[in-house]
């Protein structure tokens, strides 16, 4: 069998994350696989093994107005056509909503199955109108639109019926061995968080909230991973509360799990989510976690005061307050703990493929039943 797995770019992020383990799943299984961006391979963050196929559109232009975006779409959609057509896939998977337009655009009257999948909520997360409008037009003629969480798929039965609908969480791959990865040395006790530095991950919250739990605790700080636009303006939000000692923000890293070893405590502070790789990342390594309830993802992913905690979206106060409890009782973090690291089984990468499996509507790809320890 062979795929295409169609995506904007490999740069960091969520959706980037998940395709690549995607991608190595099904080529380690055999199938042939073909990773497809609109950026260059020059802007890829994850590798991808030898036997994976990668190809770009090379796209590098940014439009600045609505005229640019219409040209660009076009260029890419007539590039991707040209590309998918020589491959001559069983399928395509795409991702993000830009991709999947032009996907769905590209591969209109060519009968090769394409299924869409939004990786974030798209009623917070904004888009052109333009954009919005090709979406709800062609999302229709897509085999499957594939969403993270039952909110989205409120969403998505505005715009498709509701039995070419699937909902797939992200996989979450059990942590490596600890000598495989390290831990990074770091002073004191750490809260850490993790992400692209954005409005949408709220940051600021989360320095506001750490200035306020922290100020009678010298002995811990905060480590905050990835970059972003707002990194200027974190680190001077920082230095105005006094603790810009106490904050470091390293960019981003590799292996995320060398620092999420050394940490005591894991924040997801988003005003809006799809179905946070990060949250998950670190329940999966042990950590106990405080999780915004935001839309959509966190309440699908942490069983509040059983595996992690969830607090208002948007409140610097609410987090503070979390920060603070989990700061005061080792014995509470150590509960949260052991209880986080059954995430593996309940979102697991042999049990998310088959879901996958099932939307592509296909046995095929499934790989003979792995022991416990193999997994």
């Amino acid at each position: 069998m062979k795929l295409v797995l169609a995506i904007p770019s490999l740069c960091a992020g969520g959706a980037e994350r998940v395709m690549s383990r995607m991608a190595t799943y099904w080529s380690s299984a055999g199938v042939s696989v073909t990773v497809l961006t609109l950026r260059p391979t020059d802007e890829d963050f994850y590798t991808l093994p030898d036997s994976v196929g990668r190809v770009s559109l090379n796209i590098r232009h940014i439009a600045k107005n609505r005229l640019e975006a219409a040209a660009t779409m076009l260029l890419a959609t007539l590039r991707l056509r040209r590309v998918v057509r020589s491959v001559r896939p069983d399928a395509v998977i795409s991702f993000i909503e830009t991709m999947n337009v032009c996907s769905l655009l590209g591969l209109a009257g060519t009968n090769i199955p394409v299924i869409v999948s939004e990786r974030i909520d798209p009623r917070e997360y904004p888009t052109s109108s333009l954009l919005n409008r090709l979406r709800r037009w062609l999302y229709p003629r897509a085999r499957r639109v594939v969403v993270q969480t039952e909110a989205v798929r409120q969403w998505a039965e505005e715009i498709v019926p509701a039995d070419r609908i699937s909902v797939i969480p992200n996989p979450i791959a059990a942590p490596p061995p600890a000598a495989s990865t390290g831990a990074v040395a770091l002073s004191g006790r750490t809260v850490v968080a993790m992400g692209r530095m954005v409005p949408q991950k709220g940051f600021d919250l989360l320095i506001e909230a750490f200035a306020r739990s922290a100020s009678s605790r010298p002995e811990w700080s905060l480590v905050i991973l990835g970059d972003g636009e707002e990194r200027k303006s974190l680190v001077a939000l920082a230095e105005g509360l006094g603790i810009a000692d106490r904050v470091c923000m390293p960019g981003r890293v590799k292996e995320p799990a060398e620092y999420l070893r050394g940490s005591e405590i894991f924040v997801l502070s988003s005003r809006y989510e799809g179905f946070p790789n990060a949250l998950c990342e670190a329940m999966a390594l042990g950590l106990p976690v405080i999780s915004t309830d935001c839309p959509s993802g966190p309440s699908d992913i942490v069983r509040d005061g059983i595996d992690g905690l969830l607090v208002p979206t948007g409140s610097a106060e609410a987090i503070s307050v979390a920060i603070s409890r989990l700061m005061a009782d080792a014995s509470e973090r150590r509960r949260l703990a052991t209880a986080a690291a059954e995430i593996t089984e309940r979102f697991g990468v042999e049990l998310v493929m088959r879901l996958w499996e099932a939307a592509l509507g296909t046995s095929a790809l499934r790989r003979p039943e792995l022991s416990r320890e193999e997994r």
